[in-house]
């Protein structure tokens, strides 16, 4: 467990973010670097009267902003801040590239700048693109097929050459389909949990793109909390790159009978177009972060499912309560 040090969390309010925040908040110091475009306030709320946050608007873009805040020096950097929508990238790739390669590359700079502290990469299974290999090793060749994955292998590159050149401690963890309390279901990009969960609940068929049989790797998000933590801890880590999924392949169509069956609703799929950039099938070996993280997820995906369906019938019970 981290206890009594200095946190820097970028991109600390959005989904992933703020959970890693919350449970960092604890027993260490945290800061908290958002812009606010995707992370939501609302994520962190709770955080704002805890004397060991302090949440601040900072552009990880910005490398003036980054070096006037992180002068203090941090012992670890979990960095999160990203433009994370495939679609997204495809439609405004060098919007992506600066917020997901130049704003690493500054996180990594400005870190080696002012004594270092250990840096927890957020990298993406998406850079195994549609390689038909399965399960996804870590050595396998990366293939991307949108401009997200390439920012995310490029981002994995400049944490080992940081490492390697500079002695600045990395680690990149590879995460497939994450899921939880919080995650954003209005966004026109949003995962495919919340945004089925959303649809159900509404009493809408959920929407999939494609036949339905692409599969998913899908782990809860306390696993990957954990998973961060394992990294940021062990030193063998230090330069390499780490699958962090659960291990087991569900289909689309499986989950949108798992999320109609927790719903009650009476409701069927629908079938639209696939989407350009969209991986057919995504299933990890994670063998390697078993040994050298010692970490295994601990969640079934089905109990997962059931958390974060609750959570999204409370909000949307109190949303149309009177």
């Amino acid at each position: 467990m981290l206890e009594n040090c200095k946190i820097l969390i970028t991109g600390g309010a959005g989904f992933i973010g703020s959970h890693i925040a919350t449970r960092l908040a604890e027993a260490n110091s945290v800061v908290i670097f958002d812009i606010f475009r995707t992370g939501r306030l609302e994520n962190i709320y709770h955080l704002k009267k805890n004397p060991n946050v302090n949440i601040l608007t900072v552009d990880i873009r910005n490398q003036k902003a980054l070096t006037k805040h992180m002068r203090v020096g941090f012992d670890y950097i979990f960095h999160l801040a990203a433009q994370a929508s495939v679609p997204l990238s495809i439609e405004d790739p060098i919007d992506t590239i600066e917020h997901n390669i130049n704003g690493t590359l500054n996180i990594l700079q400005t870190a080696k700048e002012n004594g270092g502290g250990k840096v927890i990469f957020s990298s993406s299974a998406a850079a195994y693109g549609d390689d038909p290999r399965l399960p996804k090793l870590e050595n396998l060749p990366t293939k991307p097929i949108s401009p997200y994955a390439v920012t995310k292998i490029a981002g994995e590159q400049f944490c080992k050459v940081f490492c390697e050149l500079y002695d600045l401690p990395t680690v990149a963890l590879r995460y497939f389909n994450v899921f939880g309390p919080h995650q954003d279901p209005k966004s026109e990009y949003a995962a495919v949990v919340p945004r089925f969960i959303e649809q159900v609940l509404a009493r809408k068929p959920p929407e999939i793109f494609g036949d339905g049989k692409q599969s998913r790797d899908l782990i809860y998000i306390d696993d990957i909390v954990e998973a961060n933590i394992k990294a940021a801890l062990t030193e063998k880590a230090n330069g390499k790159v780490f699958n962090i999924a659960c291990g087991t392949r569900t289909t689309v169509d499986e989950l949108a009978k798992m999320i109609i069956g927790l719903s009650g609703a009476r409701v069927i799929p629908k079938y639209l177009p696939p989407r350009a950039g969209d991986i057919k099938h995504s299933y990890a070996d994670i063998s390697k972060a078993k040994t050298i993280l010692n970490w295994t997820p601990k969640t079934e995906i089905q109990d997962g499912l059931k958390l974060t369906f609750d959570f999204f019938k409370d909000q949307h019970t109190n949303i149309s309560s009177p």
